[in-house]
């Protein structure tokens, strides 16, 4: 066989080297038989690196995570130009060895013994080898592998040859040279033939021409100095080499090597950059950071930090993501087409929608590019604005009146009505008046204002939500227990974006809810948690209002749904955990309240939400949601805040800025966007039904013997209506004397009068005046949103 020829050529050119090698010579004959005796069985290497591809929802490629840029192909995937190419150019006698080439391996060993260069004698099947032993060492982190697999020594050389051999007699020639045409860097940072082939010329392996072929198999020396995009005329030159060597060996004719060598490089390439992280994501970018935070957390992909890496940037992964290509196209639009990237405002705006009942985050994204600042992109940040920092984001923003959902859940679960009527006047509610059970020493004196600083009186609860009186929500949490809305808030699943330090655990609080360092902070449950002082996260926003839409069930949010390994089997599902938190008539109860709120309507569907806006309008949002989606917009300054008011957005100037000012509207044009291919669905109406009580009865003036005019007056400002029935004429003056109802009567009641009136000024008519019924103010009293 080959190597016992190898060994007794080896030994008898040895032999016949000067005395002083004589020795070595002996002891290296000798080394080889038994090297050579002795084969190698474990030659199953580790699979070379490849990149992983992250999927939106619909399949569309996100972008790529790879420490090398490979995809590995099969043989019929790779042109026969290339494999052809490859072989004519570092080993022409490929097809005749069985691994070894003995010319090569014994001028490399003459060369140890005299000091020369140990460099080339290597066959393909021993750049493989080489290969495959140097990747095991990266995949590992294995720097002693490295260098085992890369030192110039005559024992590494043999070592490879034993590998060579060994996988020859186990691997055919076409599967050697699949592999190692998948292993070797063809490009500067290309590593495989199909890598290279996509970058330098937009085509697949399979695809590419002679010309091509050539060209790819001309870097394997050299990728860097033979880069044919940045030495495109070195490239040529080396190009042509290996097509003279291809006509020179017969795998090409004369016709075929002319009009390759006269095609120019610059017309062979078309450079596609090849995806890499989430900076190569455009608009998908910081939710691709989201996700690899998921992906590297996940037992998925092993059990520690770095089985999970090495996986996801060499495992070869597809991996499924849950974000709709149309649903993240409709939400970066809607945000930029209000607060655009870099606005002259300041300002900066996120956007996250979830599907309910399953959890999925199908869209999330922000007016931000991904990166670090610069001078000509300043608000480029690396921060997810949607999500905490155990997702890699910030620790979120106070949400305003978005939070006073959980209160009204609270309220409607103790069976009060959204038609009790609450005081909205501007009030003290002195510490004492508040029940907190779980956090007694968290209540305070507190006297919040309206945003117009007034009041309207009393008014029921569905008036106080859709135009969001702050002191009616106040008084309506001073009837509850603020352990119960607490509570309501943290089954629904919002949550702060901070991280427990150790520092925090001092703080009652935080060790009364038992919160481990590294945790996300708990809610504050002071009476001001009410009107949303606490600092929450978008994602955790849309996720308590997709309970609402799906009936009381919360889902916890995920960011990818699957992961198939490089040959396409599914390694494991990610679902994610669901459960039911409040009954689903109380759902549809509040939901059937919610969408009173003006803002949350949308033209084509059914929709509900609320507002939210904090002090002077440093942070706005809005929160709503259909049966199919669930999402939450949020505006404000990512690096410190401030007010919002009397600014220009993307060109538009506004005055006083509310959560109905930017984004209600983004909102709404994202999820008509979203959903125009999507049946309009209808809320589930409660069974329980939340019907107005009778109005309440009011004593009636009693208004005989008055003028007319005065009795009219007295009536109307009592909240009355009033028709004349009947006059009796001859008498000279006008004044009442019989009225239809007496006592007490409803509110609104028409009450008919009979007075005496001169003949010639008889009328079937009370005077033309618009009723009152605001129980004696004339003008209406707006609450502003907040």
């Amino acid at each position: 066989m080959l190597f016992v020829l190898l060994c007794a050529t080896g030994g008898a050119l040895l032999a016949a080297t000067a005395i002083p090698v004589a020795a070595a010579a002996g002891a290296t004959t000798n080394a080889m038989t038994g090297l050579f005796e002795d084969l190698p069985t474990d030659i199953d290497f580790t699979q070379p690196s490849q990149q992983s591809t992250l999927l939106s929802a619909d399949g569309a490629v996100i972008t790529r995570f790879y420490a090398e840029d490979r995809v590995v192909v099969k043989s019929e995937q790779i042109s026969k130009f290339i494999k052809d190419a490859v072989v004519a150019v570092e080993d022409q006698r490929f097809y005749q060895h069985n691994g070894v080439d003995a010319q090569g391996i014994i001028g490399a060993i003459v060369n140890n013994i005299t000091g020369g260069n140990l460099a080339g004698g290597s066959t393909i099947t021993q750049q493989y080898v080489k290969n495959a032993l140097l990747e095991e060492g990266r995949i590992a982190g294995d720097q002693e592998k490295i260098d085992a697999a890369t030192e110039t020594t005559l024992a590494r050389k043999l070592n490879e040859a034993r590998y060579a051999v060994a996988l020859e007699n186990k691997a055919t020639k076409d599967q050697i040279l699949t592999s190692y045409l998948n292993m070797a860097q063809f490009g500067p940072s290309q590593w495989g033939v199909e890598s290279a082939s996509m970058y330098f010329f937009g085509k697949h392996a399979k695809d590419v021409t002679l010309a091509q072929g050539a060209t790819l198999a001309a870097l394997t020396q050299a990728p860097n100095y033979w880069n044919p995009e940045k030495n495109p005329q070195g490239a040529q030159e080396r190009r042509d080499m290996v097509l003279a060597k291809m006509l020179e060996q017969g795998k090409i004719n004369k016709k075929q090597h002319d009009e390759a060598v006269k095609t120019q490089m610059k017309d062979l390439l078309k450079i596609t950059p090849s995806k890499n992280g989430c900076a190569a994501a455009g608009i998908y970018a910081h939710y691709c950071a989201t996700t690899v935070n998921d992906l590297l957390q996940s037992d998925l992909l092993g059990k520690t930090s770095t089985e999970r890496a090495n996986r996801l940037y060499r495992g070869g992964l597809t991996i499924k993501g849950t974000v709709v290509t149309k649903d993240q196209r409709a939400a970066f639009d809607a945000l930029t087409e209000r607060v655009a990237v870099n606005d002259a405002s300041g300002a900066q705006a996120a956007l996250v929608s979830v599907e309910p009942g399953t959890g999925k985050v199908v869209a999330m994204t922000q007016n931000t590019h991904y990166g670090e600042p610069t001078e000509k992109d300043p608000s480029r940040t690396t921060i997810n604005l949607s999500v905490g920092q155990d997702q890699g984001g910030g620790v979120g923003f106070q949400s305003g009146s978005t939070f006073k959902m959980f209160t009204l859940v609270t309220w409607l679960a103790k069976n009060h009505s959204s038609y009790e009527r609450v005081n909205t006047n501007h009030r003290l509610f002195p510490a004492s008046s508040w029940t907190n059970s779980c956090f007694p020493n968290q209540v305070a004196d507190y006297a919040p204002y309206n945003a117009e600083g007034g009041g309207r009186g009393y008014t029921s609860v569905r008036v106080a939500t859709a135009e969001s009186i702050n002191v009616g929500y106040a008084e309506m949490a001073n009837q509850l227990d603020l352990c119960d809305i607490w509570k309501t808030a943290n089954a629904m699943g919002v949550r702060r974006g901070g991280l427990t330090t150790e520092k925090d655990l001092k703080d009652p609080v935080v060790s009364a809810a038992k919160t481990q360092v590294g945790q996300p902070l708990p809610l504050i449950p002071t009476p001001a948690m009410v009107l949303g002082t606490n600092s929450v996260t978008p994602l955790s926003t849309a996720q308590a209002y997709a309970v609402l839409a799906a009936e009381g069930k919360r889902c916890e949010p995920i960011t990818f749904t699957d992961i198939k390994d490089a040959d396409g089997k599914l390694l494991g599902t990610n679902k994610s955990t669901c459960a039911q938190v409040i009954d689903s008539d109380l759902a549809r109860q509040t939901t059937n309240i919610l969408q009173g709120v003006s803002a949350a309507g949308l033209s084509d569907r059914p929709s509900a939400g609320k507002t939210g806006t904090t002090d002077e309008s440093k942070n706005v949002w809005f929160a709503g949601y259909t049966p199919q989606r669930a999402t939450a917009v949020w505006v404000g300054h990512k690096d410190g805040e401030r007010t919002l008011n009397y600014t220009e957005f993307n060109g538009v100037y506004y005055g006083e800025v509310y959560g109905s000012s930017i984004p209600a509207p983004i909102y709404r044009s994202y999820m008509t966007n979203a959903l125009s291919d999507e049946p309009a669905l209808p809320f589930k109406q409660p069974t329980k039904i939340d019907t107005p009580p009778p109005p309440p009865k009011v004593d009636v003036p009693d208004v005989i013997g008055e003028p007319y005019e005065a009795a009219v007056q007295q009536l109307y400002a009592a909240g009355f209506k009033v028709t004349l029935t009947g006059t009796l004429e001859g008498s000279q003056d006008r004044k009442v004397l019989r009225q239809s109802v007496s006592g007490k009567a409803e509110e609104g009641t028409t009450i008919e009068l009979v007075v005496s009136m001169p003949p010639e000024k008889k009328s079937d008519t009370a005077p033309e005046k618009k009723p009152n019924t605001s129980g004696g103010k004339s003008q209406k009293q707006k609450t502003r949103n907040n």
